[in-house]
Parts: C-alpha cells; sequence; structure tokens
C-alpha cells in the first residue's frame, strides 16, 4: 500500500475537534500485549527437545525431533520412535496439528523437485518443499502451480493437508492438483497412492492432517507457466461488498482486505497477462500494517476520529497495477506474526457473514488488523472444506503479542450458525463430533485412519479430541 504510518498518524492533525486529554492518556497507556505472551522456545526437560510454531503459541518438548533423509529413514523412525509421533512442514499451523510428547519427524529435508515433464504439466517432488521453492522451481521448468495461496512458506503436505487454499471462484485448494503420492504408515510399510492404485486413501490423503501417516513425496498436475496482471485499489466497504460476487467473476483472482476503523478496504484482482512483465516495485504491505496498529494505539479509543483520520489520508482509487510471473505475484512472504481463525461458509451465505463479521471487528477499539474475504472452487478429498460447493473464506487476525481469545467467545459462534466450516490449519475449537456433522465423508476418512494406524501412533492429544479417541 502508498499509505505510510506517518502519514496515517499526522492526518490527525487536520481534524479539528476537541479532544478530552483524560481518555486519550488512559488509552495511550494501554499494553495490547496478552497475558503470557513470550516469543521465546520453551524450556526443556533433560533429554528433551524444544519445538514452536510460527507465532509461538504453540510449544511442544518431545523426546527426538527428527529430519529424515529418504523414505526408508522415515520408516524406520515410524518402527523405532516414542509415540506419539507427528510430522512437522514449515510450522506455519496455528492449531495443535503438530506438538506431541513422543516423536516430531520434520520432512524439510524431503525437499526438491525430482522429475517432471513440461508437456505432460506433471512433477514429482519431495514433500517438504516449501511452496516458493516449489514455484521457482517449477517456473524454471515451464510449469506453474494453477494457483497459490498468500503465503508462500508452507511446505507441499503442509499446505495439503491442511486444506491451504488461495482465491478464485474457478480455482480449487492446492492440494487439488495432487495426482499421486508416497505415504509411510505407522507400521512403517511405504506406499504409493494414486487414484489407480487405492482410490479411498488416495481421496483420504489429500487433505490428511498428518493423521493416515508420514507423506514423503507428491505427484503434481500442473499448468504451463504463466504471467498475471495484479490491480490493487482502495474502496469503501459497502460499495465494495455490493459488487463483491460480481467482481470476483470477473477476475481470475479476486479478494478483499477489510482495514478496520477506516472504512476502507483493499481489492486484489489478478488476470492473465501475455506479453512482457514489468515486475514488482517493493511492497509496502508491513509498514501500512504498521500504520494501521499505530492509528489504532492513538486514535483507537474514539472509533469516530479513528475513521476521519484515515479517511483524510486513505483516497479512494488505484494502488498497483503490475505485471509479473503468476508465482511471484500469488504469493508473498509476511514478516509481522499474527494468530489467525478462518471460517468456510457457503457461497450465499458469504457476504452476509462478512457483513456481520466486520460489524463485530468495529465493536472492538483494539482491533486493527485486517480482514480478508476469498472465494475458492469445489473439490472431491473427503476432508476437504471446499467438497460441497464454492465457499467465501473468512479469515480474522490478531498480532502474535495480542489477545485473540475473542475469536472463539465471539466469531466462531458467528461462523457455525451460518455453517462454516473451520481451515484445518489455523484456530478453531470443533472436535469430533462437530466434524462429523460438518464432514459426510469424516466418519469415513477415521475408520480408514484406524484401520492403517490401530494403536494411534500418530494420535497426540490434540489429536484424539479431533478423532473422538480417550
Amino acid at each position: 500500500m502508498a499509505i505510510s504510518r506517518r502519514a496515517l498518524l499526522l492526518g490527525g492533525a487536520a481534524v479539528a475537534v476537541a479532544i478530552p486529554a483524560g481518555r486519550q492518556i488512559w488509552w495511550s497507556s494501554q499494553d495490547f500485549t496478552r497475558e503470557g505472551f513470550s516469543p521465546d522456545l520453551p524450556e526443556v526437560p533433560p533429554g528433551r527437545r524444544a519445538w514452536m510454531n510460527w507465532t509461538g503459541y504453540q510449544k511442544a518438548t518431545p523426546q527426538q525431533i527428527a529430519a529424515p533423509t529418504s523414505s526408508d529413514l522415515v520408516a524406520d523412525l515410524i518402527k523405532t520412535s516414542p509415540a506419539p509421533i507427528r510430522p512437522v512442514g514449515s510450522s506455519h499451523s496455528f492449531t495443535a496439528l503438530v506438538p506431541a510428547d513422543g516423536t516430531i519427524i520434520d520432512v524439510g529435508a524431503l525437499a526438491g523437485l525430482t522429475s517432471h515433464d513440461t508437456e505432460a504439466q506433471t512433477a514429482r517432488l519431495g514433500a517438504g518443499t516449501r511452496l516458493q521453492q516449489a514455484a521457482r522451481l517449477l517456473s524454471e521448468q515451464g510449469l506453474a502451480f494453477p494457483n497459490l495461496p498468500d503465503i508462500d512458506v508452507q511446505t507441499l503436505a503442509g499446505g495439503f493437508s491442511t486444506g491451504t487454499h488461495g482465491t478464485g471462484r474457478n480455482l480449487t485448494a492446492i492440494h487439488d492438483y495432487v495426482r499421486g503420492f508416497e505415504l509411510v504408515t505407522a507400521s512403517g510399510e511405504i506406499l504409493d497412492v494414486s487414484a489407480d492404485k487405492n482410490p479411498e486413501l488416495f481421496q483420504a490423503g489429500k487433505v490428511s492432517l498428518g493423521s493416515l501417516g508420514v507423506i514423503t513425496r507428491y505427484d503434481l498436475k500442473l499448468d504451463k507457466a504463466f504471467a498475471l496482471r495484479r490491480q490493487v485499489w482502495l474502496e469503501k466497504i459497502d460499495s465494495l461488498l455490493d459488487r463483491y460476487h460480481a467482481l470476483s467473476k470477473k477476475h481470475r483472482n479476486f479478494e478483499i482486505l477489510y482495514f478496520p476503523g477506516t472504512g476502507f478496504a483493499a481489492a486484489f484482482a489478478h488476470d492473465l497477462h501475455d506479453g512482457p512483465v514489468k515486475g514488482q516495485e517493493p511492497s509496502g504491505d508491513e509498514d501500512f500494517v504498521a500504520g494501521l496498529r499505530d492509528l489504532r494505539d492513538v486514535f483507537g479509543w474514539w472509533p469516530w476520529l479513528r475513521e476521519k483520520v484515515a479517511a483524510g489520508e486513505i483516497a479512494e482509487g488505484p494502488v498497483e497495477d503490475t505485471t509479473d510471473e503468476a508465482w511471484k505475484l500469488l504469493a508473498t512472504s509476511r514478516p509481522t506474526k499474527f494468530n489467525e481463525m478462518e471460517y468456510h461458509m457457503a457461497l450465499d451465505k458469504g457476504i452476509d457473514t462478512l457483513r456481520e463479521v466486520i460489524a463485530m471487528m468495529e465493536a472492538r477499539k483494539s482491533a486493527y488488523f485486517p480482514i480478508e474475504a476469498r472465494v475458492t472452487a469445489p473439490d472431491d478429498a473427503w476432508l476437504s472444506p471446499f467438497n460441497d460447493g464454492h465457499r467465501m473464506s473468512i479469515a480474522i487476525h490478531a498480532e502474535a503479542s495480542e489477545e485473540f481469545d475473542f475469536f472463539f467467545s465471539e466469531f466462531e459462534p458467528l461462523f457455525l450458525r451460518n455453517g462454516g466450516r473451520p481451515h484445518w490449519g489455523k484456530f478453531h475449537s470443533l472436535e469430533a463430533e462437530q466434524l462429523s456433522e460438518l464432514y459426510p465423508q469424516f466418519d469415513a476418512f477415521n475408520a480408514l485412519r484406524k484401520q492403517l494406524d490401530p494403536t494411534g501412533k500418530f494420535v497426540s492429544r490434540y489429536m484424539a479430541k479431533i478423532w473422538g479417541e480417550t
């Protein structure tokens, strides 16, 4: 964005109002750091290892953290290591999918492009390959993912196994590109899985939550490399919501970010581009988010003034118009750490739910982190949140150091009332009984999981709640 922190704050000088000094001083003294926050690794008992996720919220001290370099070594580890055993990719999940008292198996060494066929548009990659690395390697061979999520640090295994997605009314989540995978089961057996060889396991394994075993490589169906044109503009939120569905039909990729306390949102549209590309200017997104935080810190106590200051500095209209290789535009790195809850709503309930979410967030004077809304096409994986039709994904965020308990007390009930399904890798409180009601194939997946892992080797405390185990 082209709005600086300094501009947002100085904008307050242009609003001629009498500011009650006492309330301003009281608000300025607020500490938004949540109780118990620590960005550090946990203390490690003797004989244990330390692990934490991206934000530092999920932490564990397992007996072992291993990074095998082959499927055979994965099999040996599974057969000999203390349980429970959980796989980990880039540690980007917000939920407790990874923490385990026994063993954490890091698939990061199982990375790289091992084979490809540019004409057939297929490739084989290690499951620990990160999305950005995979996209770059594929681009060098004239190939590309049809779509990408907005963050590019996840491994293929982590992104596929949690139902990670991008945006696009006619574009599916990234696990839908999987045409086969290698799975190491609880017994140490190495299985080659595809729709032809094992159709049920294939449909279950595309979104597996790391519960069927450890996936070591993927076979993917891809597109030829392509370029996109990205247009970004700022618009009043009510106007943008009225046009959301029309814009999502018009553009290949479309999403919005609403900035609480401002009345404005940013729209991001991507369309196919032929010809030379211009490349990108350095991003100002992080500076803009910091400006929103400062705006909250100074003027959050008075919502009217906060919005007036923002309106004085945020001008409606174009912010960016550029072209580049698709993978460079669709996904980025995010230095600012945050916690997130995302629910996927049936498309016909998406906009109404989003309006409620925005109204509720506006009532929270401490809120400043953007709200994201995207649309994804359906697929047929058993635990895909999108396996029953188009869905609008609504994501709320809080900076990693700040409170986010309101996700569960205020917003999750709203999502659930409107039939939402949670993103598997982002905060939610659902357990087996509720999940079984949301997913028609949940019980079938659970039965297959028990068949492959009869002793619960991959069942941690958190996963026991997901699967209804004791």
